[in-house]
């Protein structure tokens, strides 16, 4: 199994685990703090995450510290700061898989299927691209997902045995769907 596949089944397996979880399950000890307060940080996977504070990439893996490299903004949309962060992650850290992890109920899409003003326009006008004339919000996060990793791919072309997928995240359940093109 070749290092992308592997961290792909690692999320879907740490997501398994959190769908019957109480409290989170990743590694937050001590000696794991000291341990990559040492040795750096080795990320397996970058998160492009919406801001939304149910949306918590590390618990929703079971992730611990040091485990994923996470990119959070509201709506998930992708910018300069946001592939820099990427492009960090990917030549300087080594994660080969990034996932853009969008979400059911996203206040940033409902945003962008409404009218709105300061600096969030900068937001919705980036989603807006995205969902065109899509008024349903499930599958305008979808869209929206799919431009962030179009963008994401185009952009970061160069990255050798690079692997940029998207995902859901459904805020009822908890669980994470990495096939899009069903939903």
């Amino acid at each position: 199994m070749d290092k992308n596949s592997n961290a792909l089944e690692r999320l879907k397996e740490g997501n398994r685990i959190y769908l019957n979880s109480v409290k989170g399950a990743g590694d937050i000890s001590p000696e794991r703090r000291q341990y990559t307060s040492q040795h750096g940080q080795s990320p397996y996977a970058v998160i492009v995450s919406c801001s939304d504070s149910r949306v918590i990439p590390e618990s929703i893996f079971s992730a611990g510290i040091g485990d994923l490299f996470v990119v959070r903004v509201a709506g998930n949309v992708i910018d300069n700061y946001g592939l820099g962060s990427i492009e960090y992650a990917v030549e300087h850290l080594g994660c080969k898989l990034v996932v853009v992890l969008g979400h059911t109920g996203c206040g940033a899409v409902g945003a962008a299927l409404k009218t709105g003003g300061g600096f969030v326009k900068f937001i919705t006008d980036e989603i807006r691209l995205a969902i065109g004339g899509e008024t349903d919000g499930t599958k305008a996060s979808i869209l929206n997902i799919q431009r962030s990793v179009s963008k994401i791919k185009t952009l970061l072309h160069g990255a050798e045995d690079l692997c940029v997928t998207g995902a859901l995240y459904h805020t009822d359940s908890g669980a994470v769907d990495f096939d899009l093109e069903k939903e």
